[in-house]
């Protein structure tokens, strides 16, 4: 979902939330994650996108798989293509922000967010960023964390669900 300018945002990761790390694959294998493709993409659930697209906020990639989730995932989910976070390079900031636990996401999603209530759906949030988000951004935020070896749960939609729902 695309939503208006000033809808709440919700910054999506995929490896983890999206691609589950436990176990084997329990769905079939979807185009492009057979011969030639990457193998990750079988561990894809395609019911995520409708659920996703339910939301009442505007998707935004926040992965390492950039403009490619747009190419390899979003069609899996049947989802249009999203914005994508840009990821800025690496500095000295981010060496010490991870020596103090900070996610080395967190500052560009806060930046990017502007002042917007925002959803960070990630596997790697972690105290560090609750604090450093609540310190440096204006609006509301829900730093949600997944259990990277299942992925996104009905019970995490339902969290997601209800926050942005009460922003509204």
């Amino acid at each position: 979902m695309t939503g208006s300018e000033r809808a709440a945002l919700l910054f999506l990761d995929v490896d983890g939330p999206l691609i589950p790390f436990g176990g084997e694959a329990p769905y079939p294998l979807y185009p492009g994650a057979g011969a030639g493709g990457n193998p990750l993409l079988a561990r894809i659930d395609p019911g995520h996108g409708p659920r996703l697209a339910a939301l009442p906020c505007s998707i935004v990639w926040a992965t390492t798989w950039m403009a490619d989730a747009n190419a390899c995932i979003a069609p899996l989910l049947g989802l249009p293509p999203l914005a994508v976070v840009e990821w800025p390079e690496p500095s000295g900031t981010d060496e010490a922000d991870e020596r103090g636990g900070l996610h080395w996401k967190t500052r560009a999603l806060v930046a990017w967010a502007d002042g917007r209530p925002f959803v960070w759906v990630d596997d790697e949030i972690g105290g560090a960023d609750r604090v450093w988000t609540a310190a440096h951004h204006p609006g509301p935020a829900l730093l949600h964390r997944v259990d990277p070896r299942v992925g996104l749960t009905d019970g995490d939609y339902a969290v997601l669900d209800s926050w942005l729902r009460r922003l509204s």
